[in-house]
Protein backbone atom coordinates (compact mmCIF):
# COMPACT_ATOMS: atom_id res chain seq x y z
CA UNK A 1 0.00 0.00 0.00
CA UNK A 2 1.33 3.68 -0.56
CA UNK A 3 1.26 6.66 1.38
CA UNK A 4 -2.29 7.87 0.10
CA UNK A 5 -3.65 4.69 0.66
CA UNK A 6 -2.39 4.52 4.13
CA UNK A 7 -3.98 7.90 4.94
CA UNK A 8 -7.27 6.63 6.04
CA UNK A 9 -5.55 4.36 8.46
CA UNK A 10 -3.59 6.72 9.52
CA UNK A 11 -6.90 9.12 10.29
CA UNK A 12 -8.65 6.49 12.14
CA UNK A 13 -6.17 4.90 14.75
CA UNK A 14 -4.97 8.66 15.45
CA UNK A 15 -1.34 8.07 13.67
CA UNK A 16 1.09 10.40 12.57
CA UNK A 17 3.44 10.73 10.19
CA UNK A 18 4.55 9.85 6.94
CA UNK A 19 8.30 8.14 7.83
CA UNK A 20 9.29 4.87 5.61
CA UNK A 21 9.79 2.77 8.42
CA UNK A 22 6.38 3.53 10.10
CA UNK A 23 4.38 3.31 6.59
CA UNK A 24 6.32 -0.48 6.07
CA UNK A 25 5.24 -1.30 9.88
CA UNK A 26 1.33 -0.03 8.90
CA UNK A 27 1.21 -2.09 5.44
CA UNK A 28 2.51 -5.17 6.98
CA UNK A 29 0.40 -5.23 9.66
CA UNK A 30 -2.63 -4.64 6.49
CA UNK A 31 -1.35 -7.62 4.77
CA UNK A 32 -0.97 -9.88 7.69
CA UNK A 33 -4.22 -9.26 9.22
CA UNK A 34 -6.54 -11.44 7.02
CA UNK A 35 -4.63 -14.52 7.94
CA UNK A 36 -4.04 -16.40 11.29
CA UNK A 37 -0.58 -16.00 11.55
CA UNK A 38 1.18 -15.11 14.98
CA UNK A 39 3.18 -11.57 14.81
CA UNK A 40 5.76 -10.29 17.02
CA UNK A 41 6.04 -6.52 17.41
CA UNK A 42 9.43 -5.03 18.40
CA UNK A 43 10.17 -1.55 19.16
CA UNK A 44 11.26 0.63 22.28
CA UNK A 45 8.78 1.26 24.85
CA UNK A 46 6.34 4.16 24.23
CA UNK A 47 6.75 4.11 20.12
CA UNK A 48 3.09 3.00 19.69
CA UNK A 49 3.03 -0.64 19.41
CA UNK A 50 -0.06 -0.98 20.68
CA UNK A 51 -1.60 0.50 17.80
CA UNK A 52 -0.84 -2.20 15.39
CA UNK A 53 -2.56 -5.68 17.35
CA UNK A 54 -6.19 -3.48 17.40
CA UNK A 55 -5.71 -2.63 13.21
CA UNK A 56 -4.65 -6.08 12.69
CA UNK A 57 -7.59 -7.10 14.98
CA UNK A 58 -9.88 -4.62 13.57
CA UNK A 59 -8.99 -5.99 9.91
CA UNK A 60 -9.48 -9.83 10.65
CA UNK A 61 -11.81 -11.97 9.87
CA UNK A 62 -11.88 -12.28 13.59
CA UNK A 63 -12.66 -8.43 13.98
CA UNK A 64 -16.62 -9.47 15.24
CA UNK A 65 -15.12 -11.55 18.14
CA UNK A 66 -13.60 -10.55 21.54
CA UNK A 67 -10.11 -8.62 21.68
CA UNK A 68 -8.34 -8.55 24.91
CA UNK A 69 -5.22 -6.77 25.52
CA UNK A 70 -2.57 -7.99 28.25
CA UNK A 71 0.25 -6.18 29.79
CA UNK A 72 2.20 -9.63 30.88
CA UNK A 73 4.91 -7.10 32.68
CA UNK A 74 2.24 -5.96 35.14
CA UNK A 75 0.53 -9.47 36.30
CA UNK A 76 2.66 -11.33 39.37
CA UNK A 77 4.53 -14.04 38.82
CA UNK A 78 2.57 -16.31 40.58
CA UNK A 79 -0.96 -15.03 39.21
CA UNK A 80 0.04 -15.12 35.78
CA UNK A 81 -0.73 -18.49 34.83
CA UNK A 82 -4.44 -18.65 36.22
CA UNK A 83 -5.02 -15.09 34.48
CA UNK A 84 -4.03 -16.04 31.19
CA UNK A 85 -5.11 -20.12 31.12
CA UNK A 86 -7.59 -19.85 34.14
CA UNK A 87 -8.05 -22.12 37.28
CA UNK A 88 -10.05 -24.49 39.47
CA UNK A 89 -11.73 -24.08 42.80
CA UNK A 90 -9.78 -24.61 45.10
CA UNK A 91 -6.43 -25.17 43.49
CA UNK A 92 -4.98 -22.49 45.26
CA UNK A 93 -5.05 -20.34 48.25
CA UNK A 94 -7.97 -17.40 47.12
CA UNK A 95 -8.87 -19.82 44.51
CA UNK A 96 -12.81 -19.55 45.93
CA UNK A 97 -14.64 -20.56 42.14
CA UNK A 98 -13.23 -21.21 38.74
CA UNK A 99 -11.69 -18.61 36.61
CA UNK A 100 -11.86 -19.20 32.93
CA UNK A 101 -8.45 -17.04 32.11
CA UNK A 102 -7.62 -14.85 28.98
CA UNK A 103 -7.50 -17.48 26.51
CA UNK A 104 -10.41 -19.47 27.42
CA UNK A 105 -12.76 -16.27 26.92
CA UNK A 106 -11.35 -15.20 24.17
CA UNK A 107 -11.86 -18.36 22.03
CA UNK A 108 -12.61 -17.08 18.57
CA UNK A 109 -11.02 -13.58 18.82
CA UNK A 110 -7.31 -12.20 18.80
CA UNK A 111 -5.09 -11.60 22.27
CA UNK A 112 -2.60 -9.29 22.24
CA UNK A 113 0.54 -10.28 24.87
CA UNK A 114 2.28 -6.66 25.59
CA UNK A 115 5.53 -6.90 26.94
CA UNK A 116 5.67 -10.70 26.40
CA UNK A 117 9.74 -10.95 27.09
CA UNK A 118 8.88 -10.73 30.90
CA UNK A 119 7.14 -14.07 31.09
CA UNK A 120 8.59 -17.08 33.14
CA UNK A 121 10.27 -19.44 31.73
CA UNK A 122 6.94 -22.03 32.46
CA UNK A 123 4.47 -20.08 31.83
CA UNK A 124 6.34 -19.86 28.40
CA UNK A 125 6.45 -23.57 27.92
CA UNK A 126 2.40 -23.25 28.30
CA UNK A 127 2.05 -20.61 25.64
CA UNK A 128 4.12 -22.69 23.32
CA UNK A 129 1.45 -25.45 23.87
CA UNK A 130 -1.45 -23.03 22.81
CA UNK A 131 0.41 -21.67 20.00
CA UNK A 132 1.45 -25.07 18.07
CA UNK A 133 -1.84 -26.88 18.51
CA UNK A 134 -4.76 -24.75 20.73
CA UNK A 135 -4.09 -26.83 23.74
CA UNK A 136 -4.25 -25.45 27.34
CA UNK A 137 -4.81 -26.52 30.98
CA UNK A 138 -6.21 -24.65 33.51
CA UNK A 139 -4.28 -24.60 36.81
CA UNK A 140 -5.43 -27.18 39.35
CA UNK A 141 -6.86 -29.11 36.43
CA UNK A 142 -6.15 -32.25 34.90
CA UNK A 143 -8.40 -31.31 32.00
CA UNK A 144 -7.23 -30.64 28.23
CA UNK A 145 -9.33 -27.55 27.21
CA UNK A 146 -9.05 -26.10 23.17
CA UNK A 147 -9.18 -22.54 22.05
CA UNK A 148 -8.58 -21.06 19.05
CA UNK A 149 -7.16 -17.87 19.60
CA UNK A 150 -4.87 -15.15 17.38
CA UNK A 151 -1.93 -14.00 19.55
CA UNK A 152 -0.32 -10.68 18.69
CA UNK A 153 2.90 -10.22 20.78
CA UNK A 154 4.85 -7.28 21.59
CA UNK A 155 8.48 -6.54 23.64
CA UNK A 156 10.62 -3.81 24.10
CA UNK A 157 13.42 -6.58 25.27
CA UNK A 158 16.61 -7.25 23.46
CA UNK A 159 15.14 -11.14 22.61
CA UNK A 160 18.41 -12.33 20.81
CA UNK A 161 20.08 -11.09 24.44
CA UNK A 162 17.56 -12.90 26.06
CA UNK A 163 17.92 -15.79 24.21
CA UNK A 164 21.33 -16.07 25.02
CA UNK A 165 20.79 -15.41 28.62
CA UNK A 166 18.34 -18.14 28.65
CA UNK A 167 15.69 -15.72 29.68
CA UNK A 168 13.25 -16.62 26.39
CA UNK A 169 12.66 -19.83 25.10
CA UNK A 170 14.15 -20.26 21.76
CA UNK A 171 11.28 -22.11 20.40
CA UNK A 172 8.82 -20.00 21.28
CA UNK A 173 10.66 -16.97 19.88
CA UNK A 174 10.37 -18.40 16.52
CA UNK A 175 6.93 -19.48 17.02
CA UNK A 176 5.96 -16.17 17.74
CA UNK A 177 7.85 -14.49 15.09
CA UNK A 178 6.09 -15.89 12.00
CA UNK A 179 5.67 -12.00 11.17
CA UNK A 180 8.17 -9.47 12.56
CA UNK A 181 6.68 -5.77 12.71
CA UNK A 182 9.06 -3.05 13.57
CA UNK A 183 7.92 0.05 15.29
CA UNK A 184 10.66 2.83 14.46
CA UNK A 185 11.99 4.80 17.88
CA UNK A 186 11.11 8.73 17.12
CA UNK A 187 14.41 9.74 16.90
CA UNK A 188 14.24 7.93 13.83
CA UNK A 189 11.26 9.32 12.35
CA UNK A 190 12.45 13.04 11.17
CA UNK A 191 10.05 15.37 10.50
CA UNK A 192 7.01 12.94 12.11
CA UNK A 193 8.11 14.22 15.10
CA UNK A 194 6.95 18.19 14.53
CA UNK A 195 3.55 16.78 13.15
CA UNK A 196 2.62 14.35 16.18
CA UNK A 197 3.66 17.65 18.55
CA UNK A 198 1.17 19.87 16.33
CA UNK A 199 -1.15 16.72 16.96
CA UNK A 200 -0.65 16.95 20.48
CA UNK A 201 -1.14 20.34 21.04
CA UNK A 202 -4.31 21.06 19.21
CA UNK A 203 -5.54 18.39 20.72
CA UNK A 204 -5.01 19.72 24.10
CA UNK A 205 -5.69 23.41 23.52
CA UNK A 206 -9.36 21.74 22.21
CA UNK A 207 -9.78 19.64 25.09
CA UNK A 208 -9.46 22.13 27.59
CA UNK A 209 -10.57 25.00 25.44
CA UNK A 210 -7.70 26.91 25.03
CA UNK A 211 -7.86 30.21 23.08
CA UNK A 212 -4.10 29.43 21.28
CA UNK A 213 -2.38 26.31 20.75
CA UNK A 214 1.54 25.94 21.64
CA UNK A 215 3.76 26.67 18.92
CA UNK A 216 7.58 25.79 17.97
CA UNK A 217 10.29 28.58 17.21
CA UNK A 218 12.50 27.38 14.48
CA UNK A 219 15.28 27.04 16.78
CA UNK A 220 13.05 24.83 18.72
CA UNK A 221 12.11 22.86 15.95
CA UNK A 222 15.62 21.64 15.05
CA UNK A 223 16.48 20.87 18.68
CA UNK A 224 13.00 19.12 19.03
CA UNK A 225 14.72 16.99 16.24
CA UNK A 226 17.91 16.70 17.18
CA UNK A 227 16.74 15.33 20.47
CA UNK A 228 17.41 11.59 21.05
CA UNK A 229 13.58 10.70 23.10
CA UNK A 230 13.96 7.89 24.82
CA UNK A 231 10.82 8.21 25.92
CA UNK A 232 9.66 8.17 22.06
CA UNK A 233 6.09 9.69 21.75
CA UNK A 234 4.51 8.69 25.07
CA UNK A 235 7.28 11.32 26.25
CA UNK A 236 6.47 13.93 23.04
CA UNK A 237 3.03 13.36 24.33
CA UNK A 238 3.83 14.55 28.25
CA UNK A 239 6.31 17.40 27.18
CA UNK A 240 3.31 18.95 24.63
CA UNK A 241 0.99 18.74 27.25
CA UNK A 242 3.10 20.27 30.32
CA UNK A 243 3.80 23.17 27.85
CA UNK A 244 0.39 23.71 26.62
CA UNK A 245 -1.14 23.70 30.51
CA UNK A 246 1.84 26.08 32.32
CA UNK A 247 2.91 28.27 29.39
CA UNK A 248 0.72 31.53 29.71
CA UNK A 249 2.89 34.51 29.01
CA UNK A 250 3.61 32.94 25.35
CA UNK A 251 2.34 30.19 23.18
CA UNK A 252 5.52 30.23 21.66
CA UNK A 253 8.09 27.35 21.99
CA UNK A 254 11.74 28.70 21.88
CA UNK A 255 14.85 26.05 22.85
CA UNK A 256 14.88 27.88 26.14
CA UNK A 257 11.54 26.85 27.09
CA UNK A 258 12.37 23.53 26.06
CA UNK A 259 15.34 23.39 28.15
CA UNK A 260 13.65 23.67 31.04
CA UNK A 261 11.46 20.47 30.47
CA UNK A 262 14.93 18.90 30.20
CA UNK A 263 15.00 18.47 26.36
CA UNK A 264 18.14 19.64 25.03
CA UNK A 265 19.65 18.71 21.87
CA UNK A 266 21.86 15.23 21.92
CA UNK A 267 24.51 13.51 19.53
CA UNK A 268 25.69 9.90 19.79
CA UNK A 269 29.35 9.45 20.58
CA UNK A 270 31.26 6.60 21.57
CA UNK A 271 28.05 4.84 22.54
CA UNK A 272 26.13 7.39 24.65
CA UNK A 273 23.95 9.99 25.05
CA UNK A 274 25.92 13.34 25.54
CA UNK A 275 24.53 16.22 25.22
CA UNK A 276 25.77 19.13 22.52
CA UNK A 277 27.80 21.55 24.04
CA UNK A 278 25.93 25.19 23.87
CA UNK A 279 26.43 27.98 26.04
CA UNK A 280 26.20 27.61 29.80
CA UNK A 281 24.10 25.60 32.03
CA UNK A 282 24.65 22.25 30.47
CA UNK A 283 23.38 19.41 32.16
CA UNK A 284 22.33 15.99 30.46
CA UNK A 285 19.20 14.11 30.56
CA UNK A 286 17.57 12.04 32.54
CA UNK A 287 18.26 9.13 30.79
CA UNK A 288 22.07 10.00 30.07
CA UNK A 289 22.02 10.73 34.13
CA UNK A 290 20.91 7.46 34.65
CA UNK A 291 23.35 5.43 32.65
CA UNK A 292 26.59 7.45 33.57
CA UNK A 293 25.83 6.61 37.40
CA UNK A 294 25.50 2.88 36.81
CA UNK A 295 28.64 2.54 34.94
CA UNK A 296 30.99 4.71 37.45
CA UNK A 297 29.15 2.95 40.39
CA UNK A 298 29.71 -0.53 38.52
CA UNK A 299 33.10 0.63 37.88
CA UNK A 300 33.79 2.34 41.59
CA UNK A 301 32.16 -1.28 42.90
CA UNK A 302 34.99 -3.40 41.53
CA UNK A 303 38.05 -0.54 41.99
CA UNK A 304 37.01 -0.23 46.04
CA UNK A 305 36.06 -4.15 46.00
CA UNK A 306 39.88 -4.21 45.28
CA UNK A 307 41.07 -1.57 48.10
CA UNK A 308 38.86 -3.46 50.62
CA UNK A 309 40.57 -6.42 49.65
CA UNK A 310 44.52 -5.00 50.21
CA UNK A 311 43.66 -3.91 53.49
CA UNK A 312 41.94 -6.88 54.71
CA UNK A 313 44.98 -8.70 53.52
CA UNK A 314 47.81 -6.20 54.25
CA UNK A 315 47.06 -4.94 57.61
CA UNK A 316 48.14 -1.07 56.16
CA UNK A 317 46.57 1.17 53.64
CA UNK A 318 48.79 2.43 50.46
CA UNK A 319 47.58 4.42 47.66
CA UNK A 320 46.83 1.96 45.06
CA UNK A 321 47.31 2.90 41.18
CA UNK A 322 44.72 2.24 38.66
CA UNK A 323 44.19 3.35 35.22
CA UNK A 324 42.25 6.78 34.28
CA UNK A 325 39.11 6.92 33.55
CA UNK A 326 38.91 7.58 29.91
CA UNK A 327 35.36 9.08 28.52
CA UNK A 328 33.87 12.22 27.09
CA UNK A 329 33.13 15.29 28.75
CA UNK A 330 29.96 15.14 30.80
CA UNK A 331 28.97 16.86 33.28
CA UNK A 332 25.82 15.82 35.81
CA UNK A 333 25.05 18.65 38.41
CA UNK A 334 25.13 17.98 41.75
CA UNK A 335 25.37 14.29 41.84
CA UNK A 336 28.64 13.39 39.01
CA UNK A 337 31.50 14.73 36.75
CA UNK A 338 33.02 13.21 34.25
CA UNK A 339 35.85 13.97 32.45
CA UNK A 340 39.23 12.09 33.25
CA UNK A 341 38.73 12.28 36.12
CA UNK A 342 35.62 10.36 37.60
CA UNK A 343 34.35 11.61 41.60
CA UNK A 344 31.01 10.72 43.16
CA UNK A 345 31.16 13.48 46.00
CA UNK A 346 31.04 13.21 48.81
CA UNK A 347 32.02 9.76 49.48
CA UNK A 348 34.46 8.51 46.54
CA UNK A 349 36.69 10.37 44.00
CA UNK A 350 38.52 8.12 41.44
CA UNK A 351 41.53 9.41 39.21
CA UNK A 352 44.73 7.69 38.21
CA UNK A 353 44.65 7.63 42.18
CA UNK A 354 42.02 5.64 44.13
CA UNK A 355 41.48 7.59 47.40
CA UNK A 356 38.92 6.70 50.21
CA UNK A 357 37.82 10.34 51.78
CA UNK A 358 35.84 11.36 54.65
CA UNK A 359 37.39 8.72 56.25
CA UNK A 360 40.76 9.08 58.74
CA UNK A 361 44.30 9.90 56.65
CA UNK A 362 46.72 7.07 56.81
CA UNK A 363 50.13 6.59 55.84
CA UNK A 364 52.14 3.30 55.61
CA UNK A 365 53.29 4.00 58.87
CA UNK A 366 49.82 4.29 60.53
CA UNK A 367 47.89 1.24 61.90
CA UNK A 368 44.80 0.36 60.29
CA UNK A 369 41.13 1.57 62.10
CA UNK A 370 38.55 -0.80 62.65
CA UNK A 371 36.27 1.58 60.87
CA UNK A 372 37.99 1.03 57.75
CA UNK A 373 36.24 -1.92 56.30
CA UNK A 374 33.21 -0.97 57.30
CA UNK A 375 33.36 2.36 55.57
CA UNK A 376 34.52 1.18 52.19
CA UNK A 377 31.22 -1.67 52.55
CA UNK A 378 29.61 1.39 52.97
CA UNK A 379 30.72 3.24 50.09
CA UNK A 380 29.83 0.41 47.96
CA UNK A 381 26.59 -0.26 48.67
CA UNK A 382 24.84 -0.30 44.98
CA UNK A 383 21.13 -0.84 46.66
CA UNK A 384 21.51 2.67 47.91
CA UNK A 385 22.11 4.36 44.73
CA UNK A 386 19.11 2.27 42.98
CA UNK A 387 17.31 2.97 45.45
CA UNK A 388 17.96 6.99 44.69
CA UNK A 389 17.43 6.60 41.42
CA UNK A 390 14.14 4.86 41.92
CA UNK A 391 12.91 7.66 44.67
CA UNK A 392 13.82 10.43 42.03
CA UNK A 393 12.14 8.82 38.72
CA UNK A 394 8.85 8.53 41.03
CA UNK A 395 9.37 11.75 42.49
CA UNK A 396 9.71 13.22 38.57
CA UNK A 397 6.80 11.64 37.93
CA UNK A 398 4.61 12.28 40.95
CA UNK A 399 4.05 9.07 41.60
CA UNK A 400 3.45 7.28 38.94
CA UNK A 401 4.96 3.96 38.96
CA UNK A 402 4.52 3.16 34.81
CA UNK A 403 5.69 6.45 34.11
CA UNK A 404 8.70 6.05 36.70
CA UNK A 405 9.34 2.41 35.38
CA UNK A 406 9.49 3.43 31.65
CA UNK A 407 12.29 6.08 32.73
CA UNK A 408 14.15 3.71 34.51
CA UNK A 409 13.62 1.18 31.28
CA UNK A 410 12.53 -1.92 33.81
CA UNK A 411 8.92 -3.42 33.61
CA UNK A 412 6.03 -2.35 36.24
CA UNK A 413 6.74 -6.02 38.20
CA UNK A 414 9.84 -5.44 38.47
CA UNK A 415 9.60 -1.86 40.06
CA UNK A 416 6.79 -3.11 42.31
CA UNK A 417 9.28 -5.94 43.84
CA UNK A 418 12.19 -3.01 44.29
CA UNK A 419 9.48 -0.70 45.71
CA UNK A 420 8.43 -3.08 48.31
CA UNK A 421 12.01 -4.23 48.87
CA UNK A 422 13.31 -0.93 49.75
CA UNK A 423 9.95 0.00 51.78
CA UNK A 424 8.99 3.20 49.27
CA UNK A 425 5.34 1.93 49.32
CA UNK A 426 4.08 5.19 50.90
CA UNK A 427 5.52 7.23 47.79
Amino acid sequence: MDAKELQPIKQRYGIAGNCEALNHALDTAMQVAKTDLSVLITGESGVGKEVIPRLIHDNSLRRTRKYFAINCGSIPEGTIDSELFGHEKGSFTGAIGEHEGYFGAANGGTLFLDEVGELPLSTQARLLRVLENGEYIRVGSSEVRKTNVRVVAATNVNIQAALRDGKFREDLYYRLNTIHIKMPPLRERGDDILLLFKKFAMEIAAKYQMPERITLSPDAEEVMKRYKWPGNIRQLKNVTEQMSVLMRDSRLVTPEVLSEYEIWPTIEEKGGLVRVSEGTGEAPTYASEREMLFKMINALHIELKELKQHISSSGTVQTVNVPAVTTPAVTVPATVSVSPTVEVPPAVSVSPVVTVTHAPKMTEHDEPTPYAEEYVEESLSLADHEKRLIIKALEKNRGRRKRAADELHISERTLYRKIKEYGLDEM
